[in-house]
């Protein structure tokens, strides 16, 4: 053979190769779904940019499907498809359904070993993390986006109404006497509430020790039983119901939809996820203040120590060896210091770690930024009780709604709070069952 035809000989098999050869570089995508928008969602394609700037083999896909509820039924969908995503956030009250879903899931301390990679759950915040582990300890999904509810108030509106903007109130008495005098002021709306069953009854029980249901709230065994329609809960929602009749409170809806309420200047005041913080600094156009959580100071032992909210992270099953040795990389860039820092900063998270914890608290953020520690002191203050290590219940997600919809009865008026209560208790306690039977 020639020089000539050796030489094009050769050109044509790396011309033939070259696919091969890029295929073999290409790097392995990671699908995540999530729930993230504005601010929060920003920072989730940030955090996926950067990881997959730092190294080479692996591509994270950060995909939002929607809200909580959406994101979990889209994954469900997809495993039953046989093709769902690597990792899939999944909030708070899915956390039993994940649970108990048989060979879905790679739980997060098997992976994080089958991977090689260092992981120590002790690292974590035990407030946190307990919820999602198990009684041992073994960590099934990595907490990501950790929430509790706080008081966020309007300053101007507190100055206009003759109230002290520095100080917020801190017992309900006080919140309902300040929302008037706001509405004196000419606001159209003393306060609002969103998200009202995991504030006005799941916080608002765990804040005052009180049992949301048997069984530790569900942790203890699927056996469990509701219980919120207690005097201190009626008492509280029959509270709420009054003050709708004069918009000294003003119901807007089930989940997120009062939140516009509170930036918009309609309400003086509203009760929120911290994570609310970074959104609530985007819209706001005037000063806003944080406070903890109000309590009933007649309710012995009130305030004992909120709950979390927010999502974790769930590894989904039927993936490669090399898919999940990215995905466990990726859990650990997430838990680094600096990640977390940022997050916790950034959208009034809480930061996971010990350690993004006292960096924070080192460099004077909280100084600057005051408030924005209340919700790890809320969660940590004091030693968490059967009432309020957290819940875990199944079938919440529709209980949830139920509950809504029997609150939404009392503030209309068309039942009062111990009916509404008694009925969502009995409507959820069918779910309960239904959850239990198929668990077995």
């Amino acid at each position: 053979m020639s020089f000539v035809r050796r030489a094009l000989f050769a050109v044509a098999l790396a011309l033939l190769a070259a696919p091969a050869a890029l295929a073999q570089s290409a790097p392995i995508e990671i699908q995540w779904w999530h729930a993230m928008t504005g601010v929060n969602g920003e920072l989730v394609n940030k955090m996926a940019d950067e990881f997959n700037q730092s190294q080479k083999q692996y591509k994270v896909v950060p995909v939002y499907k929607g809200g909580y509820a959406d994101v979990m039924q889209a994954a469900i969908a997809a495993f039953r498809a046989g093709d769902p995503p690597a990792i899939v956030q999944i909030f708070e009250v899915g956390t039993a359904t994940m649970m108990a879903a048989k060979g879905a899931v790679k739980p997060v301390y098997r992976l994080m070993a089958d991977a090689g990679e260092k992981f120590d759950p002790k690292a974590y915040l035990p407030a946190v993390t307990a919820y999602f582990s198990t009684a041992d300890g073994k960590m099934l999904s990595l907490p990501f986006n950790t929430s509790t509810a706080i008081l966020y108030y309007n300053k101007d509106a507190f100055t206009k109404a003759g109230l002290d903007p520095s100080k917020p109130p801190k017992t309900w008495p006080e919140l309902f006497a300040d929302a008037k005098k706001i509405r004196a002021a000419g606001y159209p709306c003393g306060f609002t509430s969103s998200w009202i069953s995991w504030i006005q009854i799941e916080q608002f029980s765990a804040w005052h020790n009180l049992p949301i249901g048997t069984k530790a709230n569900g942790m203890d065994g699927t056996d469990t039983v509701f219980e919120f329609n207690n005097p201190t809960v009626v008492r509280h929602i029959q509270n709420l119901a009054e003050a709708e009749k004069d918009k000294t409170f003003d119901y807007g809806g089930r989940t997120t939809e009062p939140d516009q309420k509170f930036v918009s200047g309609e309400c003086g005041m509203t009760l929120n996820s911290s994570a609310y913080y970074g959104l609530a600094k985007a819209g706001a156009k005037f000063p806003f203040g944080l406070g903890e959580l109000p309590y009933y100071p007649d309710v012995k032992g009130a305030p004992q120590n909120s709950i979390i909210g927010g999502a974790s992270l769930w590894v989904m099953s039927g993936k490669t060896a090399k898919e999940y040795k990215g995905v466990a990389e990726f859990l650990s860039f997430l838990s680094t210091t600096p990640q977390q820092v940022r997050w916790h900063e950034t959208t009034g998270y809480l930061p996971i770690t010990k350690a993004a914890y006292e960096a924070t608290r080192a460099s004077g953020f909280y100084e600057k930024n005051p408030g924005l520690d209340l919700p790890i002191i809320q969660m940590t203050g004091k030693p968490p009780t059967e009432n309020s290590r957290g819940l875990r219940f199944g079938n919440f997600l529709q209980i949830r709604d139920i509950i809504a919809e029997e609150l939404e009865g009392a503030f209309s008026g068309k039942e009062t709070a111990q009916q509404a209560l008694d009925h969502a208790v009995r409507r959820g306690n069918v779910l309960l069952r239904q959850f239990e039977a198929a668990s077995k």
